[in-house]
Parts: structure tokens; C-alpha cells; sequence
């Protein structure tokens, strides 16, 4: 998608995206959006934005299934996209939108990209319950491990985000790994 004459990848959604966000809520919504475009083809209940100073860089959703890649995590395809879209890895000052709290590697790479903010949802005890193979290692475990200075915001618009599981439990087109 293009915007102002830059490209928004968008991971598969489709309908028009924001170029700009005022709040985390806003961006949350987007992240909740992709989550539900996912488990509407199947995919995993999970969804990311990734957007700096109100600027949107990424938005996607978990391709697990559909690229038969253990990494194809909302969160990491959304660095993936935010990093293609900035020409660089180095993703300073900017806030991830995650719909359920980021797995040891999602963290990871949220670290390494140097991700300033963490905003979740639902929790990796939710994304168990639903019948996910989680480490029961959450984000506030890791920023402890690993001393970094990034910002955890948990729990925004959570139940919300323990809906797109309930739904995709519901429609049963997808399947947990």
C-alpha cells in the first residue's frame, strides 16, 4: 500500500490502512485487525503493528501455517516489513502493538531491532490456554534476563485480544503449533 509515496506493507490484509495513529489503542486495533484477517484464512489468532512517532511501519499477521515457517510470528514479520519499509534493522523509538505477549524469540527480536516499547494484550498463559505450544517464559522475564531498557505496556484492550482466540477456537479453520 502507498502512502504519501511510501509503501505500508500490510502482511495480507486488505482494506485501507492508516498512515498515522494518534494513540496505543489505535494501534492495538490495528494489530487486533490482523489478528482476525489471519484466523479468517486460517492463520493464527496473533497480530502485530509496529508505528514511531504516530507514523504506522508495519502491520501483519502470524503466517506460521500459511509459509510453513516456526518464525513467521505476527511480531517478527511486522520487523520484517517495519525494517524492508526503513532500509534499516534499527527500529529506535518505535512502539510493537502485539495482540498477546511476545514469545522468547518475538522479544528477542523486538530487542535486537531495538523496539522501544512493547504494548500486549492477551498474555502467553491465554495463548497456552488456547491450546498454543508457549514457553512459560513471559516479557517481563525476559526484559529482567536481559537488563534492556524497553518499555512493557501489558493488558491493553485484552480482552479484545482473548477474542480473536475465542474466534478462531469458534470458527475452527486454524490450528495451534
Amino acid at each position: 500500500m502507498t502512502r504519501g509515496g511510501k509503501r505500508i506493507e500490510m502482511g495480507r490484509m486488505s482494506g485501507a490502512m492508516p498512515a498515522r495513529i494518534e494513540n496505543d489503542e489505535a494501534g492495538m486495533r490495528l494489530a487486533i485487525r490482523a489478528a482476525l484477517a489471519g484466523v479468517a484464512e486460517g492463520q493464527s489468532p496473533f497480530g502485530c503493528c509496529i508505528a514511531r512517532d504516530g507514523e504506522v511501519l508495519a502491520v501483519s499477521g502470524n503466517r506460521v501455517w500459511d509459509e510453513q515457517d516456526a518464525t513467521a510470528h505476527a511480531e517478527v514479520n511486522a520487523i520484517r516489513q517495519a525494517s524492508r519499509r526503513l532500509g534499516s534493522f534499527d527500529l529506535s523509538g518505535s512502539t510493537m502493538y502485539s495482540t498477546c505477549e511476545p514469545c522468547p524469540m518475538c522479544y528477542t527480536a523486538a530487542h535486537w531491532a531495538r523496539i522501544a516499547r512493547i504494548v500486549y494484550g492477551a498474555t502467553i498463559r491465554d495463548a497456552a490456554e488456547a491450546g498454543f505450544n508457549e514457553l512459560a517464559i513471559g516479557a517481563g522475564k525476559m526484559k529482567e534476563l536481559s537488563g534492556d531498557g524497553v518499555e512493557l505496556v501489558p493488558g491493553l484492550l485484552a480482552e479484545e485480544c482473548r477474542n480473536a482466540f475465542r474466534t478462531w477456537q469458534r470458527l475452527g479453520r486454524g490450528r495451534p503449533y
